[in-house]
């Protein structure tokens, strides 16, 4: 039997992983041929991609294949998501060294058999090749079903602010493997978050139905994200603290990375003002954040945490906190 996708070869790793992959209503014609064939019906496709590279958006020490697979998928959708529409069919490429066992392969297929089960989505065709880095690279592909789409450009003052989905976990997740405290129970909720993310999917669609002028995927902080809005529109926003309520689990996660002299802890300060700072600035959770007209009501599952303004220039199409410049963070893959 084969350890390894070396001793496998590419042709056998390839017939290994796309045997586990079901079938859905939108693809016409799936993995096996030059190209793959999804129906359209609307004459129109989302499109979406994303890159996963080890050590930068994953460790093997900190997450399971399957887990890994499961991620791979979970950001990819939620961009699909966040433009109201639905995901239809994904294509994976996976470069990979060729010590790479079988088995790891496999179980990060069950992961992203497992989110397209959430999602209702199938893998559609792909690539793989030999790397010394291990690399995972997805284009997702989606159906607005009729529907518009949801632009970051559409925000117009007056508009109301609202997200949907967790906020701060899948940082502080991150920032307790950091501090070496991920095994405590504490801990659990925050760390599953940052292994493999829980976007709220069908809040898109739900979203665009109800009138969102606006919508993103929550991926490099709330604060950082919406300024992608505010600068696409024109418009200032701004947000509310005492809005941005922090899950119980948060605030676990919170007062143990303060026990542990983790930065994200606050440094002294109240449990709640810590986790408000991760829900503001933190990553990767995929929560989406919309805006919404006068009168148009968020469904039921989002919460309003601020609203739209009027800029003077495009030096005021910023987003603020209670009035103020938000704290500082995010994520900027190429300022670190």
């Amino acid at each position: 039997m084969s350890s390894t996708i070396g001793d496998l070869g590419e042709f056998g790793l390839i017939a290994r992983v796309t045997a586990r992959f079901p079938e859905t209503d939108d693809v016409i014609l799936g993995p096996g041929d030059d190209g793959a064939i999804v129906s359209a019906v609307d004459r129109r496709v989302v499109a979406s991609t994303d890159v996963l590279v080890e050590g930068r958006h994953f460790r093997l020490d900190w997450s399971r294949a399957r887990d890994i697979g499961r991620k791979a998928v979970a950001q990819n959708a939620a961009d699909i998501a966040a433009m109201g529409a639905r995901t239809t069919a994904l294509l994976i490429g996976l470069a990979a060294p060729t010590d790479l066992p079988v088995r790891w392969a496999e179980e990060f297929a069950e992961g992203v058999r497992e989110e397209c089960a959430e999602v209702g989505c199938t893998v559609v065709g792909g690539d793989t090749v030999s790397s010394p880095t291990l690399t995972v690279s997805v284009t997702a592909l989606g159906s607005l079903d009729g529907s518009r789409p949801v632009l970051r450009s559409g925000a117009r003052p007056g508009d109301r602010i609202a997200v949907t989905g967790p906020l701060g976990l899948s940082a502080a997740g991150l920032s307790l493997f950091e501090s070496g405290r991920s095994d405590a129970d504490a801990a659990r909720a925050a760390v599953a978050e940052h292994r493999s993310p829980s976007p709220p999917y069908a809040q898109g669609p739900r979203a665009a139905l109800a009138g969102a002028t606006a919508m993103l995927d929550v991926s490099d902080g709330l604060t950082q994200d919406l300024g992608h809005i505010a600068e696409a529109s024109g418009v200032r926003i701004d947000l509310r603290r005492d809005a941005l309520v922090p899950a119980p689990e948060l605030i676990a996660a919170v007062e143990l990375l303060a026990a542990s002299g983790h930065p994200s802890g606050g440094a002294g300060r109240p449990p709640r003002e810590a986790a408000v700072d991760l829900m503001a600035v933190g990553g990767e959770d995929h929560a989406l954040a919309a805006a919404f007209p006068p009168g148009a009501a968020p469904p039921e599952g989002w919460t309003v945490i601020g609203s739209v303004h009027e800029a003077s220039g495009p030096e005021e199409a910023r987003v603020t906190l209670d009035g103020r410049a938000p704290v500082r963070g995010g994520w900027d893959h190429f300022g670190r």
